[in-house]
């Protein structure tokens, strides 16, 4: 029975904060008035105040948001567990323990800070270690190189900044570090850059993630030959990207020989806590420090990191700041004692070894893949598993390569690896899309190029990664290698369609992850850009919005939102069934159509135009023939109507109607003589392509038969003999003529609204005019 009551109020508090935010299961009226009331604005503060229900479902609100669709937001919370909530609540005894008395809080904060520490030492085989507790996993460093500073330096505390003028401190990293460690810790001490050493890794032999231990010893000298002082090397057992583990014995006896200290991070050292330990990373307990990222191995939120050291001065590590004299201070463990308890020896070991066997289990998979390449440092035991999707060269392309080797050498490479980089992309995409509790993502190495990386020591914990996970994931990798491969290969035959076609212009994108990018090429004899650009936007506008509408597999596009190609159509991944040359011929034919259309629509309306100008000009000049027809007097107003009604004058109405097959103003004294208006002849059809090939029942479009050209089976060739029977059974086609029609009739009725609004324009004597001659729309009902 819990004697403080206190604690007990405080944890069932807690229990039932965790599970109100953990509970998305909302109700209809509460999302309704959130939806109008919109409490995520910031307001004033309510002077009555509210109560601990009303805040957490403020806090809810804000951590879920509006969109409930996105589940990856909160899938991080329903993995917490028993565990997390243990971390969490070390944060609210934290706060509760620092208002004891001084004696009390005192004995409290020592007990818990050396029982993590011993715990810590034993699970990671550190022995007479030292630990500091720190929320920054960089922080830990920057208080040991201050260590180490004070240290080398013995007038570092009198004379500050001053006592490095004499020998300038280098500190020595991996140029495959993580980005930014170098900056960051010159910035922090307050040193210039100059006193940051890349290290380059192997490139001959070893692992090209490793630091070149031989370089590093010849940089330490010509750095002792000209007056520096070497101070701390940073070594990784589990480089950020690809996961490798230097040589840290022969680090250690390098650092030894020049008196320096050695500091070691990565993921491979949770694995100090099974039984099985590589030697290369057995060799980071010999090192002066070590950072521990417990929080991401084992799926504990909100617990601090832990630098382990060994140091024999305590002053010197209370002057760098390894070590408080303030209580509130060691606070920082309290989470990870109470966790690392809850947990146990065996729940720890059990959930690094569960991570480990995790990327065994995915890397055994990929190795029965073909065109999978993967760059693990260790076979048997590899935290970190790093792939790429990579497809060899033909016989036949590798000859072609090595007779062009010594002319165009380093662009097919340079190409080659770029592609290979955007297709890499786009498959961590898709596995990441598609098994989110996998936890790959995309790593971008510099040798290898852009890779699909699994670090389940990094998210298997809080993810929950389970074996069934990491089998989905390499049937999804299998579903994808087809697409790849064919993709890959159909590359260069669509370009070179795409090239011999007149009218298409092919846009080469790397860094589309498709079958590529296509133009079509609007030949104009405007000599005004803008509106070129503004034709050529709409013709291939238009182009896209026709080919999304074909029943196909395939994906066109206007390419990625930022960096792609204007005006261009983005064609996406294929299958090997894709007939490339009817693809570009429809792409083709279709933009040959919608250039047609705009030029006749173009064309028609500058004719009317003309034709209407025309027109006037005619009837303008009739007009003047007219009033010298009937005399000075009939044009006043009073004598004018006495005259006409003595002695009325005849003259036939004049008038023009514009022919739009000719294209030519004609006279309507036909029409009033003969009540009706001629047909004329009959427009030419509008040409047209035919896009869709025959194609058999249930077939999309741009599907290669599967039949073989160079045999039949007798089972393929007595089904294909009954096909071309059922077709021939069929009723007969349409001719070219009649498979026109519907679209020439939508034009000649287009032609009709033209024709209605701008032609036939007559003179002012409209009331001379027969009472049923209403030309435009005998016109209309005659074509």
């Amino acid at each position: 029975k819990m004697v403080d009551p206190t604690l007990a109020e405080m944890g069932k508090n807690l229990n039932e904060a965790m599970k109100m935010l953990e509970d998305n299961q909302r109700k209809v009226e509460e999302e309704n008035e959130k939806k109008y009331a919109r409490k995520d604005i910031p307001g004033p503060l309510q002077g009555s105040g509210q109560d601990m229900v009303s805040i957490l479902q403020l806090v809810q609100n804000l951590m879920h948001g509006e969109e409930e669709e996105e589940m990856s937001q909160s899938y991080r919370l329903q993995n917490v567990g028993e565990q997390g909530h243990m971390a969490l609540l070390g944060h609210s005894l934290a706060a509760y323990i620092s208002v004891l008395d001084r004696e009390r809080l005192r004995k409290l904060t020592t007990r818990i800070l050396s029982d993590t520490t011993l715990w810590l030492c034993r699970l990671f085989r550190y022995e007479n270690g030292s630990a500091y507790y720190h929320e920054d996993d960089r922080e830990g460093l920057l208080k040991i190189c201050r260590l180490v500073i004070h240290t080398r330096y013995e007038d570092y505390t009198i004379e500050g900044f001053n006592v490095l003028c004499s020998k300038q401190p280098v500190i020595y990293i991996s140029s495959a570090a993580r980005t930014g460690l170098g900056q960051a810790l010159c910035s922090q001490l307050g040193l210039p850059l100059s006193c940051m050493c890349r290290v380059p890794c192997n490139t001959m032999f070893g692992s090209q993630h490793q630091m070149d231990v031989a370089l590093l010893d010849r940089v330490i000298k010509d750095d002792v030959e000209s007056g520096k002082l070497p101070l701390l090397l940073v070594a990784n057992a589990g480089t950020p990207g690809a996961g490798h583990t230097d040589k840290l014995g022969r680090l250690k006896e390098l650092c030894e020989q020049h008196n320096m200290w050695l500091h070691v991070e990565g993921v491979n050292l949770a694995t100090l806590a099974l039984g099985y330990v590589s030697s290369s990373v057995l060799a980071a307990t010999k090192c002066d420090s070590m950072t521990l990222t417990l929080g991401s191995w084992l799926g504990l939120p909100a617990v601090p990191a832990v630098t382990l050291y060994r140091h024999e001065d305590p002053s010197l590590s209370l002057a760098a700041g390894l070590t408080s004299s303030q209580p509130v201070e060691k606070l920082r463990a309290l989470p990870l004692w109470l966790s690392l308890q809850y947990l146990g020896h065996d729940g720890i070991v059990e959930r690094i070894k569960h991570a480990s066997q995790l990327s065994q289990r995915l890397l055994e998979n990929l190795k029965n893949l073909d065109f999978i390449k993967t760059s693990v440092e260790d076979e048997l035991s590899s935290p970190v598993v790093v792939f790429k999707f990579f497809q060899e060269y033909s016989k036949r392309d590798q000859t072609s390569h090595a007779a062009q080797a010594s002319t165009i050498q380093h662009p097919i490479i340079s190409n080659e690896r770029h592609v290979y980089d955007t297709f890499n992309q786009w498959l961590g995409e898709q596995l990441a899309q598609l098994v989110p509790a996998s936890g790959v993502d995309v790593v971008e190495l510099e040798d290898e190029g852009t890779c699909v990386r699994f670090s389940p020591l990094m998210t298997s914990a809080v993810l929950g990664t389970e074996i069934q996970d990491i089998d989905q994931l390499v049937d999804c990798l299998k579903m994808k290698i087809p697409v790849l491969t064919s993709t890959l290969q159909l590359r260069e035959e669509f370009e070179q369609e795409v090239r011999r076609t007149v009218g298409l212009l092919y846009i080469e994108d790397l860094g589309w992850p498709g079958l590529g990018v296509v133009r079509y090429n609007y030949h104009s004899d405007e000599k005004n850009d803008d509106k070129q650009e503004k034709e050529l936007e709409k013709i291939n506008t238009e182009l896209l919005k026709k080919l999304n509408e074909l029943e196909s597999d395939l994906t066109f596009s206007l390419g990625p939102e930022f960096g792609g190609q204007k005006n261009c159509v983005y064609i996406g991944m294929v299958t090997e069934d894709l007939d490339v040359s009817e693809l570009v011929e429809t792409i083709a034919a279709t933009g040959r159509e919608i250039e047609e259309n705009s030029r006749l629509l173009e064309n028609m309306t500058e004719v009317v135009r003309k034709g209407i100008q025309e027109a006037q000009l005619q009837l303008q000049k009739a007009n003047e023939e007219r009033l010298l027809e009937e005399g000075l007097l009939r044009q006043i107003p009073v004598v004018g109507s006495v005259l006409n009604w003595f002695s009325p004058f005849q003259a036939s109405p004049k008038g023009r109607t514009f022919n739009l097959t000719a294209g030519s103003l004609e006279s309507t004294e036909s029409t009033y003589v003969s009540k009706a208006q001629g047909t004329g002849t009959t427009p030419p059809p509008t040409p047209t392509s035919s896009l869709a090939k025959q194609k058999l029942p249930g077939q999309k479009a741009f599907k290669r038969s599967l039949r073989s050209s160079d045999g039949f089976s007798e089972t393929s060739s007595i089904s294909h003999c009954d096909d071309l029977e059922k077709m021939d059974q069929r009723p007969p086609a349409l001719s070219p003529g009649h498979e026109q029609e519907p679209l020439e009739t939508e034009k000649t009725e287009e032609q009709k609204e033209v024709a209605q609004a701008q032609t036939d324009t007559e003179d002012t004597h409209r009331d001379q005019l027969p009472p049923n001659s209403t030309k435009v729309e005998e016109e209309a009902s005659q074509r």
